[in-house]
């Protein structure tokens, strides 16, 4: 079993990377959009940790730079009916720390937006794990739903244009938002997520 993955990256996409140790092999390494987006440039050192899943035709390395990550991964793989491909999916749509708050507050919509995730599969995911990724969705606010000010501004972010998933995480991002509850207007809000989405 593979679990951990250290050399010198030198080729990557928002799909796969690959990955060559100081011994001269290359690995292919399948990652989430949500890690591609953060590994260093081709040529730098780069160590993953990895989740090998075998199958009777391949056996496939998926990798990610935190640990939540591939607990996250590892978790979603041991529930009844998602796959590898779905799993990375959702990881590719959300952070592992905002998909487990979508599954411990069972906010079905959220996770009805990842591409392959209906209703009824969205609502086996929250029965199934929303009370074993608690621990993964813990923050500085424990992870609470969002006040209702923070939806609306992230409903008015996507009316504006941004993708839910950069809505959602320039609002939450926002230095003011944990614990201040429903006295911050939505139109401080909506400036605060935009300034946090141009730097």
């Amino acid at each position: 079993m593979i679990s951990r993955l250290h050399g010198v990256l030198i080729e990557a996409d928002m799909d796969s990377v690959e990955v060559e140790t100081a011994g001269g092999v290359v690995y292919e390494v399948h990652v989430p959009a949500t890690v591609a987006g953060r590994l260093p440039r081709p040529g730098s050192e780069v160590q993953l940790r990895t989740v090998q899943v075998v199958r009777d035709d391949s056996v496939t390395l998926y990798g990610f730079l935190e640990a939540r990550e591939r607990d996250m991964f590892q978790r979603l793989l041991g529930t009844t009916g998602i796959g590898a491909k779905l799993a990375r999916e959702m990881l590719s749509t959300y952070s592992a720390r905002r998909l487990a708050q979508a599954l411990a507050n069972k906010e079905t919509a959220v996770l009805t937006r990842v591409s392959g995730v209906g209703k009824k599969t969205a609502e086996l995911l929250i029965l199934r794990l929303s009370d074993k990724v608690r621990d993964l969705a813990l923050t500085r606010g424990g992870g609470e739903a969002a006040p209702r000010g923070a939806r609306e501004a992230v409903n008015a972010l996507m009316a504006l244009g941004y993708s839910f998933a950069q809505a959602d995480e320039a609002v939450r991002g926002v230095p003011d938002l944990e614990g201040a509850g429903e006295e911050m207007k939505t139109e401080e809000l909506i400036r605060k997520a935009l300034e946090r989405i141009g730097r």
